[in-house]
């Protein structure tokens, strides 16, 4: 940034204030799941070209990106929000609730895209920046593998959109609205997921002695399962195994032929991921055999770790407290056992995950819950930051 700089503040974004509230709660009225998100893609491109932005479309399915290119800097910014929705049915009684039954943005991603486009508006009126600005708009963010974050970056997404880095924003509910957080190195979990199927022989519930039951057998695995963390992995480590899913049997008086079962497994390092893999199937398999069952194990590894780099990280803080100040930054967050795709753009990129505070009230109605909104609060703090960072990464007349 020159001295003479001025860089967007929370008052310049304060004028589109009700416009983008109508914005995103339109977007919540209108959830998309994965890959399908054709109507939110097209608001958004629709958007951008209005505000004067390149737009490209159908990038790794529904993406969308908008480049918006101002002075003569070779250097370029990428910003990344998500598009889809979850597959929850929403208990909300609020005028802007889906209408989409058993579909709703329950992760806030209605908030994410908003923040950005706000920002996409102020930067496209001001232009007080000196590069090349690429605004990514990522499709199915939820879907846990082969997800739009991966295939945008296999599709070439930094190819065709050269970016010396990129950063994304996403809401933190149970932290106070509008308060600005990240860290560097190892920041969000990598989340693998296990399908296990465990196969007896089916019969009578009051002859189980003919029979090789496999609710035995799956009660079994569950139970073992949760020692690997206790017994296997490091005191000073962090990992996490949940069964989410059981699933086996329909009558109370017929043993079912098997059972299935679905895990969530977390961790922070490499090798620890191995470690959990191995346990996994060496628990699942022995289990089985001990009880004369057999066990499938479909072991599905999904995002990598979310890993900020050191340098981009301490400048995103950096604008963050110039924007609302040091007390309301917190620039050594805990680890945070959730996972995020934008994982995959952070191993092709140097670039900052930054979370947002989504009000300390919501601490009961979490990400992924039927009664959870996005705080129509944080899009004037979210556009005004995501100005602020464009501007001080591409500063006008000068280098950063």
């Amino acid at each position: 940034m020159t001295k003479n700089q001025r860089c967007a503040t929370l008052a310049d974004l304060e004028p589109l204030r009700a416009e983008l509230i109508a914005l995103r709660r339109r977007f919540h009225q209108h959830p998309e799941l994965a890959f399908e998100e054709q109507h939110t893609a097209g608001t958004i491109a629709a958007l951008l070209t209005e505000h004067g932005y390149q737009v490209t479309t159908g990038v790794a399915g529904t993406g969308v990106v908008g480049t918006l290119r101002a002075g003569c800097s070779t250097r370029a910014i990428g910003l990344r929000a998500d598009m889809d929705a979850l597959p929850i049915h929403e208990e909300n009684t609020f005028d802007h609730v889906s209408r989409q039954p058993g579909k709703m943005h329950a992760c806030g991603h209605d908030g994410h895209m908003t923040m950005l486009l706000g920002a996409a508006q102020y930067l496209a009126s001001t232009r007080c920046f000196d590069g090349t600005l690429h605004l990514i708009f990522q499709p199915a963010e939820e879907r846990g593998f082969d997800s739009g974050g991966q295939r945008m970056v296999n599709a070439g997404l930094f190819e065709q959109f050269p970016c010396d880095a990129v950063f994304a924003m996403h809401n933190h509910p149970g932290k106070p609205v509008g308060r600005l957080m990240s860290r560097g190195g190892e920041f969000m979990a990598a989340g693998d997921r296990v399908f296990i199927t465990v196969r007896g022989v089916g019969g009578h519930a009051a002859r189980p002695h003919l029979a090789q039951d496999p609710v035995v057998g799956a009660a079994s695995i569950i139970m073992a399962l949760q020692t690997v963390v206790a017994r296997n992995v490091p005191p000073d480590q962090t990992a996490v195994i949940t069964i989410g899913t059981v699933q086996g049997g329909k009558a109370l008086n017929v043993i079912p032929a098997e059972v299935k079962l679905g895990l969530s497994v977390r961790s922070f390092d490499p090798a620890i991921r191995s470690l959990l893999r191995r346990r996994i199937t060496d628990i699942v398999q022995l289990q089985a055999a001990s009880l004369g069952l057999s066990a499938e194990i479909d072991y599905v590894e999904g995002y990598p770790v979310v890993k900020n780099s050191e340098r981009e990280t301490a400048f995103a803080l950096r604008v963050a407290a110039e924007l609302v100040g040091e007390e309301n930054v917190d620039g050594n967050m805990d680890l945070l056992t959730g996972s995020e795709d934008f994982a995959y753009m952070l191993q092709a990129r140097p670039g900052c995950l930054v979370r947002i505070g989504n009000g300390e009230a919501q601490i009961d109605k979490m990400l992924h819950n039927p009664g959870y909104d996005f705080n129509d609060e944080n899009l004037v703090t979210g556009a005004a930051y995501w100005s602020r960072l464009v501007e001080r990464f591409l500063p006008a007349g000068g280098a950063q």
